[in-house]
Order: structure tokens, then sequence, then C-alpha cells
């Protein structure tokens, strides 16, 4: 399976949608000194493998005459739903990456959780943080994730809780709705910019740039 690449800066960003359900998995991948995190291992680990390896040649000149090799160091699980972990264990196994998600979501992950997340952690690898920004309502422990690039638009993976068109299913609940529009918009459209990029956990990405005229009406419908 070929991997996209969505950047290409310091630190490098690859996609694969795996399984009928077009899970998106996530690669960023240091270009210095090859350090590694994958978002959501969804399904079929040998796919993911082959995403390992592409972000392998996303190494910079240096890094590769240096002979750095790439390395696995955590998988963040955005939220507990099956489809989004099917892969976690195999991919746990064969790299020995350590493994985080949202600390209200760990309980429901058969694969133990090493680094429970709260709103606001934020986690350094070599050349880059990623912030956990807690999302509730899909789930009661769903996270996003931030990448704050340094040469370009900030990244923000939100897994089933914000795509183009509204954010996540939260099963015609009311209250459940509300938590996750108030989160969406209080931690995530207003605090960050209009070019921010938006990678969901299905489908194509967006900015808020393009979601934010939208807000008003995603609150009158109710989902």
């Amino acid at each position: 399976m070929t991997s996209e690449l969505l950047s290409s800066g310091p630190v490098a960003i690859r996609r694969i949608s795996v399984s009928a359900m077009d899970n998106n998995v996530y690669l960023l991948t240091s270009r210095r000194t090859g350090i590694q995190v994958l978002i959501d291992a969804a399904d079929d680990a040998p796919a993911i493998a082959d995403l390992l390896a592409d972000g392998a040649k996303d190494l910079d000149r240096s890094a590769t005459a240096a002979g750095i090799v790439p390395g696995l160091a955590l998988v963040v699980t955005t939220h507990a739903h099956w489809d989004h972990v099917r892969a976690l264990a195999a991919v746990v196994a064969a790299t020995g990456a350590r493994t985080a998600a949202g600390a209200a979501d760990a309980a429901a992950i058969d694969v133990p959780t090493d680094v429970a997340l709260d709103d606001g952690d934020v986690g350094t690898f070599d050349d880059f943080d990623l912030e956990a920004i807690e999302l509730r309502g899909h789930t009661p422990g769903s996270v996003a994730l931030l990448y704050r690039s340094k040469a370009g638009p900030a990244h923000l993976f939100t897994g089933d809780s914000l795509f183009p068109g509204g954010v996540g299913n939260t099963e015609k609940d009311p209250a459940r709705f509300t938590q996750l529009y108030t989160d969406v918009v209080e931690r995530i459209f207003n605090v960050l910019p209009d070019d921010t990029v938006v990678h969901p956990g299905h489908g194509a990405g967006t900015t808020l740039g393009a979601e934010r005229p939208h807000l008003l009406e995603w609150r009158a419908r109710g989902w």
C-alpha cells in the first residue's frame, strides 16, 4: 500500500487508509533523528509496517549518512472504538513502541495504555511536540493531537471528533453533542488559526478556516 505524504517539513507526515471503513492511520517522522509517532493503528498491520518503512525514507541526507535507524516511539489511539485499534496489538508487538490514549478511554482498549493522556498533556519527540486536546462526547476520553509546525500551518489529528462538515457522532444524545460541540469550539476553534490543517479519523481532511463559518449551523442542527 502506498502512503500519502501530507507534509515534508522538518517532520514528515504520512497517511494511509485501511479497512472498509476508510480509517486513516497517520505517521509523523522526524527527518533529522528518525523518531516516529503513529496515530491510530486502526487495521492492517502489514500496511502499517509499509507505512513505517515509507517514513524511514523521509530522513534527510545527514541522518541517512550518519546511519540513523528510524524507530517508532509511540502509538497514540485517539479513542477506544474498535475500528481504531484492530492492529494495535500487532504493531506494538512488532515494534516495542509505547502506547498512549485518553485517560477516560484507556480501560476500554484491550492493549495496555502506557501513557494516559489528559487535556493539555504534551509529549516531546526530539524535533516536535504533540499536545493532547481532550474532546469529550464521541467517547468519554477522545483526544485530538496537535503538532505546531515551525515551517508551516499547525496540524490537528482529530480522530472521530471533528470532520469536514461537523463534529463526530454522539448518537443523538443532546448532552453528548453539547459536550463535544463545546469542547471543539472552546479548545480548537477559539484557540487555533484558520490555516490549521485538520486530519480526521476517516476520509479527507479540511482546515479550521473552511469549517468555522458553519459552527452555528452545527449547533442549530444538533449534530
